[in-house]
């Protein structure tokens, strides 16, 4: 092992089948990060092909402080081709892209029987490319997505709740895998999850001590308000009205005093409770909330009137956006072909250019100016890729990205 440090890998611990998302209540005493359990994951679609995985719930904490158990998978590269180095292996860890609020949906839990199950799997190329690389991988579901409860939703686009998840399994896998798992770690995150890894670089100095190299965001989720508002007054349908229950879902975690059937119309507030057990997928399909017009969706005359529990939903979504101060390079990767995440719109409404820009002000004090990797129109082509260039540009920018991890890794 390269004069390494001796490794011993964990017990197994952990109950059988999905028993083993449901820990003991109350939480065993801890701080954030120390594993609750953990086995060697048994679930061949949510595995990486090029490392060793293993299904963890770890301790973590929602924006309250409240200690909440939250799963994932760490994967270590195959210790046959790739001995640990010493220090240990550098890690990634991963934040994923929006799948739903629905604990099938997890990553972690999926056996590619959902809607959200090629948006999982969709990634894996990119991870198993770390893994080659001789780096760790470390996927939260994030709180409350594999572990929730019909009280406790997953709080999508929260950025605090997200950099909880992002960042304690960064100590889960240190603790778990002592003497394996090494000091420097790198923040990547997909479209929630690029949002994601923009709260969790700013919120790594308080959570993690030290080993933060950089963070890159490939078409982060961004202005979240100006898109929920534009919508609210378009008079047709549209499978991107799956996104409203989500947004709610966020925004009660941030401010649990929000009423649901204050926030949605009647005819939108009978489908709110579909978002606890179906996919984004499968919440945009005609029958559910792809059917129902973009002005039907509020109560009272939202946008222009909100109430008061709109008003906090407004203040809510305001927070989403990832313009974060950031002390550690910053990498942001948008194609314009993106129908999902935009570059840019047309009309007042700001995208990812426009993210970029407050960014570098944000973190001019700090001496950082974010790379920014944009894809102009044509350079990144879906062909016939169902999921579209939103998805292909994480394969299309996947060895510049590669590269440019490896610069900031000491060992790469």
């Amino acid at each position: 092992m390269n004069g390494a440090s001796p490794v011993i890998d964990p017990v197994e611990n952990a109950p059988a089948g999905d028993a083993f998302y449901t820990p003991t209540s109350p939480l065993p005493g801890g701080t954030p990060g120390d594993p609750v359990h953990s086995r060697r994951l048994d679930n061949n679609v949510a595995a990486l092909e090029s490392g060793e995985n293993r299904l963890v719930l770890y301790r973590s904490q929602d924006v309250r402080g409240k200690a909440v158990s939250t799963s994932g998978i760490i994967v270590l590269p195959d210790r046959d081709e790739h001995p640990v180095p010493v220090g240990g292996f550098p890690l990634i860890t991963w934040a994923h892209g929006t799948v739903g609020v629905a604990n099938s949906v997890a990553p972690s839990r999926d056996r590619s029987d959902t809607g959200a199950s090629p948006m999982n799997a969709y990634p894996n190329g990119l991870l198993n490319s770390f893994l080659r690389r001789g780096w760790a991988v470390a996927m939260t579901d994030y709180e409350a997505l594999g572990t929730g409860t019909e009280e406790h939703l997953h709080p999508y686009l929260l950025g605090a709740s997200e950099a909880n998840g992002v960042l304690d399994i960064v100590l889960t896998a240190r603790r778990l895998f002592r003497g394996a798992i090494g000091e420097e770690y790198a923040i990547v995150g997909h479209s929630q999850g690029g949002q994601a890894a923009l709260f969790a670089a700013h919120h790594a100095p308080e959570r993690v001590e030290s080993g933060l190299v950089g963070v890159a965001a490939i078409a982060p989720s961004n202005h979240s308000l100006g898109l929920v508002r534009l919508g609210a007054k378009d008079a047709k349908t549209g499978e991107g009205f799956a996104f409203t229950p989500l947004f709610l879902a966020g925004a009660i975690g941030g401010e649990p005093s929000i009423v649901p059937a204050q926030v949605l119309s009647d005819a939108a507030f009978d489908l709110w409770p579909q978002v606890r057990h179906l996919s984004r997928a499968e919440l945009s399909d005609p029958l559910s909330w792809g059917g129902i017009k973009g002005n039907a969706q509020f109560r009272g005359t939202y946008p222009d009137g909100p109430n008061d529990h709109q008003q906090l939903f407004d203040q809510e979504l305001a927070r989403m956006n990832p313009d974060v101060e950031i002390k550690v390079p910053v990498r942001i990767t948008q194609s314009d072909d993106d129908k999902r995440v935009f570059a840019s719109f047309p009309a007042l409404l700001k995208g990812t250019n426009d993210l970029v820009d407050e960014l570098n002000e944000t973190n001019k004090k700090h001496g950082i100016e974010v790379e920014y990797q944009h894809y102009t129109k044509g350079q990144v082509v879906p062909k016939d890729e169902p999921l579209g260039a939103h998805f292909t540009t994480i394969n299309h920018d996947a060895d510049a990205l590669i590269d440019w991890i490896g610069r900031l890794f000491t060992r790469p």
